[in-house]
Parts: C-alpha cells; structure tokens; sequence
C-alpha cells in the first residue's frame, strides 16, 4: 500500500487589504468632506459609496473569506454592505421604497455601526498599530455622528466631518503602505508592528 502524497497548492490571489482599504478610505474622505461642510451631497459620492466604498470592499472581502482571513471578511464584506445601504437610505425614499428614516433612526443605524466597529477594533488589537488607528477613529466617527443625528447640533457633524478624514487619510495611508511595501520588497512607510 503506498503512502499518501501531499499536494500543496499556492495561491496567487494578491492581498485584498489595499483595495478595500482605499475603497473605504475615498469613500469616507468624500462624505466626511460633505459632512464638515465643504462640499454638497451628490451622485459623485453616492457612486463612490456603490462602487468604491460598497462593491470593491464586498469583493476585497470575498477575497479575505477565500484567504481564510475572517477578520479581514468580515469587515470589508460589512463595511461594503455600509456603504451599499448608506445609499438606498439616501435614494430609496425617491424612488418611492419607503419613507426616509428619522434622525432618531439613523442615529441607531449609526450607532449600531459604532458597536459593530468597536468589536471590530477589538480584534484589531492583533493586527498592525495603523489598522488599530483606522478602527479606534472609524469607531469614534459613528459615535459622533449618531450623536449629531439625535441632537440635531450641525457642530458635532462639522466634528465628526473632521474626525471622518482624518480617519479616512488613516484608511489611505495604511493601503498605501501596504502596497508600496509589497511592491518594493521592504518597509517604506511603518506600519506598526503586528502584536501577536
């Protein structure tokens, strides 16, 4: 009787992070830029939440469940589904599919992405200190903005419309850095070091 062979199989699939994180990134950028007052909500960062910050992070997911990377699946396959409900609660009203949500309501929706995200930081505690930035600020951003949907106060949205790019430059600088490492086969911009 022969013994069994071990077959091992590479995978080439790239790293999803960068994609997903630029996704997020952009996306938050462009909608944080609205929240602080700078620019109006429009079609631009409607399509930016569909395609860049919705569908790229569900596909840079979907890499990360087929990684066996569940952290990662997770939270670009929920954050990309963010993004894509973000904006049918902005269009679907207009189309005639419900009514659009309260302050009150969306100040739940925010903050129930607050408690999602805190958990998710939490597991981040693993991982590098730039991705322990990204979720301690995208954690805050909720919080701070359910609390100016339920008070109302235009000066804690212009706050977390602050916060939010700072948060989304987090977002960008930690993709970049994962790329440019990758790319040039050494550390060009820090990370942080992993903890294990």
């Amino acid at each position: 009787m022969s013994q069994p062979t071990e077959i091992y199989v590479h995978d080439p699939t790239a790293n999803p992070a960068p994609l997903g994180l630029m996704g997020f990134g952009l996306t938050t950028l462009l909608l944080n830029i609205h929240n602080a007052g700078y620019i109006e909500l429009s079609s631009m960062i409607l399509a930016m939440g569909i395609f860049y910050g919705g569908l790229a992070q569900v596909i840079a997911g979907a890499i990360d469940f087929r990684k066996g990377n569940e952290f990662g699946a997770t939270a670009f396959t929920s954050y990309g589904l963010f993004w894509l409900s973000l904006v049918a609660l902005v269009v679907f009203p207009g189309w005639g599919m419900g009514d659009e949500p309260s302050a009150r309501a969306m100040g739940w929706y925010l903050f129930s992405w607050g408690v999602f995200t805190a958990i998710m930081l939490v597991g981040s505690l693993r991982t590098t200190r730039a991705l322990q930035l990204v979720f301690l600020g995208l954690a805050t951003l909720f919080f701070l903005l359910a609390i100016a949907e339920w008070s109302g106060d235009a000066t804690v949205l212009k706050i977390a419309g602050w916060e939010g790019i700072v948060t989304a430059l987090l977002a960008v600088y930690t993709a970049t850095a994962q790329i440019w490492n990758d790319v040039y086969g050494r550390r060009m911009l820090p990370l942080g070091p992993m903890r294990t």
